[in-house]
């Protein structure tokens, strides 16, 4: 069967994943919705989608009969519910960018649609889908290395894409977005979860923001760095950030493709003279934290302490596993588990398809949730897709009590919903 699919946001991560559908060739894209007329025509275009079956808002797709399978949902964080829920209402199966939405209310109406309309929804949490993730659940699962005792679970945002995302891009400001640990975090602590195997019972938080403030600016700086004097010396140019990606195949569709449709020097040189992505990362627009700790408490006792920096090269998260009987080092690329009993090391090499960026399809990543969300529509096996409803909505409340245990200081006790509970 092939999957017939519409978009809804055509930016950067919408156009991804319609793009890899198409590749796989088990799925066929028939529909785009977008405001922004460039977006939607070039992926119109691309696809061959006839002008019937182009939308400029996603309302005029949910006017219409059912036009597709499949539904890839990918605008902004707070624009996730209404579409989510109106095209639930028409029959669409739903593969959602994460977060679900920026709070409990609208990602419960997402769950609530769903569940009344009986169809397929999936979360973008492609952690859970890599070889790395399968390989590691299997050894945990196992009991290889016993009980899991504690992890501590790293995620190295990268230094130039927390400029260019968290900064200066569109997650920059919570009340625009939602909060860093949501936008970005709630992958990870969406995987602690899955790879644990537990539910979690408590948490605490400390983070902020450390650098990217105003107080920070050095003397003499100008507002863009086009203009600024100092801009050669500057960690965070975006001269210097955004031309190296020039030429690049990967790097030009992301995170270049977002600064500007024509990807030149010219247009390269133009966008940072007037839009957001060459301003200057100590203007003090930003507000959402660069750095951040969570501590949790699973059921059963079993710790885990996730850190995220913006302080880093741009990596695959780093995890150490400890267990009753061994450890797991893993790295994204390889796993190295220690048995006690033998005291011997096996490493085992996974591969990954490319590198951590969103450019690069988070090292196939994204290649493997597509996979199978698209056999769960082709097949009606909801099975094959772990990130359904309830595990998201579980984890992204974990989010919520850890943003909540931040601000206020408090350890926070996860109490379990009443469909959790059962």
């Amino acid at each position: 069967m092939t999957v017939t699919l519409a978009i809804v946001g055509a930016g950067a991560r919408g156009a991804a994943y319609a793009r890899i559908a198409a590749a796989e060739g088990t799925a066929t894209v028939v529909a785009v919705a977008d405001p922004d007329p460039e977006r939607r025509l070039a992926l119109a275009a691309e696809f061959a989608i006839p002008p019937a079956r182009v939308f400029a808002d996603w309302t005029e797709l949910a006017a219409c009969p059912r036009l597709a399978d499949a539904v890839i949902i990918a605008t902004p964080d707070r624009l996730h519910a209404d579409p989510a829920c109106a095209l639930a209402d028409r029959g669409y199966a739903l593969l959602l960018e994460k977060p679900m939405a920026p709070t409990e209310e609208e990602a419960e109406r997402i769950v609530a649609a769903a569940v009344r309309n009986d169809v397929l929804l999936a979360v973008c949490h492609v952690l859970r889908y890599t070889p790395y993730s399968r390989r590691l659940k299997e050894i945990v699962d196992s009991g290889r290395i016993g009980d899991i005792v504690s992890v501590e679970h790293l995620e190295p945002v990268g230094w130039w894409h927390q400029a260019h995302s968290y900064v200066r891009g569109q997650w920059a400001v919570e009340a625009e977005s939602s909060s860093m640990l949501l936008a970005k975090s709630c992958h990870d602590i969406d995987w602690l979860g899955h790879i644990i195997g537990r539910p979690a019972t408590r948490v605490s938080s400390f983070g902020g923001l450390y650098h990217f403030r105003p107080e920070n600016k050095p003397a003499g700086a100008a507002h863009r760095c086009v203009d600024c004097p100092v801009e050669r010396s500057c960690v965070y140019s975006a001269v210097r950030i955004y031309e190296r990606f020039l030429g690049h195949p990967v790097y030009e569709q992301w995170p270049l493709g977002v600064l500007t449709h024509e990807v030149s020097p010219e247009g390269l040189r133009e966008a940072l003279r007037h839009g957001p992505y060459g301003t200057c990362v100590y203007s003090g627009r930003n507000d959402v934290v660069d750095h951040q700790v969570v501590n949790l408490e699973y059921a059963g006792g079993v710790t885990a302490s996730f850190t995220m920096t913006a302080f880093s090269a741009l990596d695959f998260r780093k995890t150490r596993l400890f267990g009753t009987l061994g450890s797991i080092d893993g790295d994204g690329r390889r796993l190295v588990v220690h048995d006690f009993l033998t005291d011997t090391i096996e490493t085992i090499d996974l591969d990954p398809q490319g590198d951590a960026s969103a450019a690069d399809g988070h090292g196939g990543a994204d290649t493997e949730l597509i996979r199978a969300f698209l056999a769960a529509v082709a097949t009606g096996d909801h099975s094959l897709v772990t990130s359904g409803p309830e595990e998201s909505i579980s984890s992204h409340r974990i989010v919520w009590a850890a943003e909540h245990a931040r601000h206020t200081g408090a350890v926070v006790e996860i109490r379990p919903t009443s469909r959790e509970g059962r």
